[in-house]
């Protein structure tokens, strides 16, 4: 369909509707006919020009309302994004807060919750909401990616740097009786001299939160008190089920590809 019908305002769209199911527009009128019917429109010539492609293509006019009508219904399932901001507030600018965003998508997980992050801090208030969101449903499949990452200059084996993180966090990070399963990217444990392995070293840094396979956050902010209430942290929360099945299948193909490896409980 034409960008032109795409765009169009919905009360104008409304109007074309009623008028081509009415019989009083079809598919060849004019520019001057549209503005006549419809009133001002900001480019009546290009909205007759779309008009008149799906005439060329054969529809009716009632088959164009229908059409349209159904775009409505679409159009009117959307949210569209928001955006999400964490430190300074400026005056004029509408934003969600970070850490509400973090705790209405945490507290309000039915089926599913991904959560991916650079690094988190005091895990048991970052991870609060979602440990006693696991209690309430226990159907709740979570999955966290966490980074373990290599201080530089250490030269401890991997697996002993493993094995203290999960030691730590199981301990002293994650505050709930029902466990997440937690996937680390084993590359970040790779030596400081990016000669020792092909391509040297990568972390996780990705910071995307998946809920339901619906609601998909995307920021800059990772789990910490510092990201959520006094960082300059932007991202998008949107509602949008292909893109969040998207992040999804990613997350899931890269655990199933073995390139995320499951930390031990």
């Amino acid at each position: 369909m034409n960008d032109t019908l795409l765009d169009l305002p919905s009360p104008t769209r409304a109007a074309l509707i009623a008028a081509l199911e009415g019989g009083y527009l079809d598919l060849t009128t004019s520019a001057i006919g549209l503005r006549v019917m419809l009133g001002h429109i900001p480019d009546a010539h290009a909205l007759a020009g779309a008009l008149h492609e799906l005439h060329d293509l054969g529809m009716s006019a009632r088959g164009a309302a229908a059409a349209l009508r159904a775009l409505a219904r679409v159009t009117e399932r959307q949210r569209p994004p928001d955006l999400v901001l964490s430190g300074l507030h400026v005056p004029g600018i509408f934003a969600r807060d970070t850490r509400h965003v973090f705790d209405e998508l945490f507290g309000s997980a039915e089926r599913s919750v991904w959560v991916s992050s650079f690094v988190y801090h005091n895990g048991p208030k970052v991870f609060e909401t979602l440990a006693q969101r696991m209690a309430q449903r226990p159907d709740l499949s979570v999955n966290l990616l966490l980074n373990i990452q290599r201080p530089w200059g250490d030269t401890t084996k991997g697996e002993y740097l493993v094995s203290a993180f999960a030691h730590t966090f199981w301990s002293k990070a994650w505050p709930g009786h029902r466990r997440p399963r937690v996937y680390y990217d084993p590359r970040s444990l790779g030596s400081d001299d990016p000669t020792s392995q092909p391509g040297g070293t990568a972390v996780l840094h990705a910071k995307a939160v998946v809920v339901d396979d619906e609601a998909l956050f995307i920021t800059s902010a990772n789990l910490t008190e510092a990201a959520s209430e006094r960082n300059i942290e932007m991202g998008v929360l949107l509602r949008d089920r292909s893109m969040a099945l998207t992040v999804v299948t990613y997350f899931q193909c890269m655990i199933d590809g073995e390139y995320l490896r499951l930390l031990p409980g």
